[in-house]
C-alpha cells in the first residue's frame, strides 16, 4: 500500500511533468493586444463549388469564427486579380492548370480563372463573422506578378504595406488561418517569420491543395523558419 507521501510526490511529479515542455498538457495561449489573427483568402473561388476550390475549405469558417472572439487585432486578406492575370493557365497558349512557366521573378505555377476583381469567386465568405477585423489586405492586382503572400508579391520585393500596419500596432504574435495552407498561407507565414513576427499557423483553421508534395514541402519550409505549429484547441478562447 503506497504512503500518502509517495502518493503526493508522485502526484507532484506528474504535475510538473504536464506543464513541461513536451509533457502531455500545455498552458492554452491566451491572445493579447500583441497578437493578431490573420486570416487567408477565405474566398468563395476557393470553397467548395468554386473554381479553384480547395477541399474542405469550408471547414475552417466555423473554427475561425470560434477563435476570432478572443483577438482584438484581425487582419483578411484577398486574392483580387485583374482579367488575364499572369497567374492563369488560359493567359498562357497551351498551358493547363498546375503547370508551371518561368516568369522574370521565378517559376509560377498556373491556376484555374479564380478571385477576378469584382466577381462573386473573389468576395469572402458570406458565413464569416468578423466584425471586429480592422484591415483588408488586397493582393494579386498587379498583372504581371502573382502575390501569395499577405507580405511580399512574389518578385520578393513589392510590400503589402501589412508588416507596417503590425509594427504600428505594437502587434509582435501572429496567428495565421485560411486557405491555402501550401501557397498563401505558407508564404505569408514565411514572410512573417521574415519581418520578425512570432508565427504560428493553426492547423485545423487551414485547407492545402498538396499538388505534387507541396504541403509536406510547406510544413518542412515553415518548421525551418521557426513557424509554430498548433491546433485551434491551443488557444484560449
Amino acid at each position: 500500500m503506497l504512503s500518502r507521501r509517495l502518493v503526493l510526490t508522485g502526484l507532484g511529479a506528474t504535475s510538473v511533468a504536464a506543464l513541461a515542455p513536451g509533457g502531455l498538457m500545455a498552458a492554452p495561449i491566451k491572445p493579447d493586444d500583441a497578437s493578431a489573427l490573420i486570416v487567408i483568402d477565405v474566398q468563395n473561388c476557393f470553397l467548395p463549388g468554386g473554381s479553384l476550390a480547395v477541399k474542405d475549405g469550408d471547414q475552417v469558417v466555423p473554427i475561425i469564427n470560434r477563435i476570432a472572439k478572443g483577438f482584438a487585432n484581425v487582419v483578411l486578406t484577398q486574392d483580387w486579380h485583374t482579367p488575364g492575370h499572369v497567374s492563369f493557365a488560359t493567359s498562357h497558349s497551351g498551358k493547363k492548370p498546375f503547370e508551371t512557366v518561368s516568369l522574370p521573378y521565378g517559376k509560377q505555377v498556373l491556376w484555374p480563372e479564380h478571385c477576378v476583381q469584382g466577381t462573386e469567386g473573389a468576395a469572402l465568405s458570406k458565413d464569416l463573422s468578423l466584425p471586429q477585423a480592422g484591415l483588408i489586405i488586397r493582393k494579386g492586382f498587379h498583372k504581371e506578378v502573382d502575390s501569395y503572400s499577405a507580405f511580399t508579391e512574389a518578385d520578393g520585393k513589392t510590400t503589402t504595406g501589412l508588416a507596417a500596419y503590425l509594427k504600428a500596432r505594437k502587434v509582435k504574435r501572429l496567428f495565421l488561418t485560411g486557405l491555402a495552407t501550401d501557397f498563401c498561407v505558407a508564404w505569408s507565414a514565411l514572410d512573417a517569420r521574415k519581418a520578425g513576427f512570432e508565427t504560428y499557423v493553426i492547423e485545423d483553421a487551414c485547407r492545402g491543395i498538396d499538388t505534387e508534395g507541396s504541403l509536406a514541402k510547406a510544413w518542412a519550409d515553415m518548421t525551418k523558419a521557426g513557424v509554430k505549429r498548433i491546433q485551434s484547441s491551443d488557444i484560449a478562447a
